[in-house]
């Protein structure tokens, strides 16, 4: 009878995890990244400790720097930062067009290790905007940022607005504000005519009031020069109006 031999069954033993290479590989990239994460955002090394502001000469230096400090403290896993690399400039750079609206240029710099660089630009005024006695700058854009001025020579604008306007808030459109200046520069330089003030009615009107008293009618819209040859046509012939001069339409220019 033949007989049959089984192999004896052995129960193998289970590797300790402490002796998984695997395992250590995986607690030592844990370590160092954690170290690093630690480094680049809770170490002294990378907290902001200076802020340096250029180009402001209204706005307060105290003021800005306040504001800043206050938004780059971060919060992660409830622990406070102020790293470098946490500063979100988009979000600063909104609050601060929020709360200083003489600000036009906002531009931030990471200074390494612990140093944020701030450029500012102001907005400078080209005009004055005035709605009953409260008068406003107006820069370039068309947008008002500091009230209760003087009018400091600069040409001086109403609109027909019957609602309060706020500090930072465009009320005029650009290619309008860049009309309104060339024609009174034209006026004054060219023809001699010093103007008051300018009443902005609509896109395609603006009416000039002269320091005598009449106003110019003009078309925005249409050719500036044109309309201006056509004004000096008409005081070439030493006819001076009473009340206005309307240049917008045509080749005629309407005096009353």
């Amino acid at each position: 009878m033949r007989k049959i031999y089984r192999k004896p069954y052995r129960i193998k033993k289970k590797k300790s995890i402490f002796k998984n290479r695997f395992f250590w590989l995986s607690i030592l990239t844990l370590v160092i990244f954690g170290s690093i994460f630690y480094f680049l955002f809770f170490s002294e090394f990378f907290q902001v400790k200076e802020i340096k502001i250029f180009g402001n000469q209204k706005v307060l230096r105290e003021d800005l720097e306040n504001l800043i400090r206050e938004k780059i403290e971060q919060k992660i896993l409830f622990f406070p930062s102020k790293s470098i690399f946490l500063a979100n400039f988009s979000e600063i750079k909104e609050e601060i067009s929020k709360s200083f609206p003489q600000v036009a240029e906002i531009n931030f710099k990471r200074k390494l290790p612990k140093t944020i660089l701030l450029q500012i630009e102001e907005r400078r005024p080209v005009a004055i905007f005035c709605q009953a006695e409260n008068c406003f700058f107006v820069d370039i854009e068309g947008i008002i940022f500091e009230s209760n001025v003087t009018k400091q020579g600069l040409v001086t604008l109403r609109g027909s607005l019957d609602r309060e306007i706020k500090l930072g808030e465009k009320i005029i459109e650009k290619e309008q504000v860049s009309k309104i200046l060339e024609i009174e520069s034209k006026l004054r330089d060219n023809l001699k005519i010093q103007v008051k003030e300018v009443l902005v009615v609509s896109e395609e009107r603006l009416n000039a009031k002269t320091l005598e008293g009449w106003e110019i009618y003009f078309n925005p819209k249409k050719d500036i020069n044109w309309q201006l040859t056509k004004l000096k046509a008409v005081l070439e012939e030493n006819y001076l109006p009473k009340e206005y001069i309307d240049l917008r339409f045509g080749d005629r220019a309407f005096v009353k």
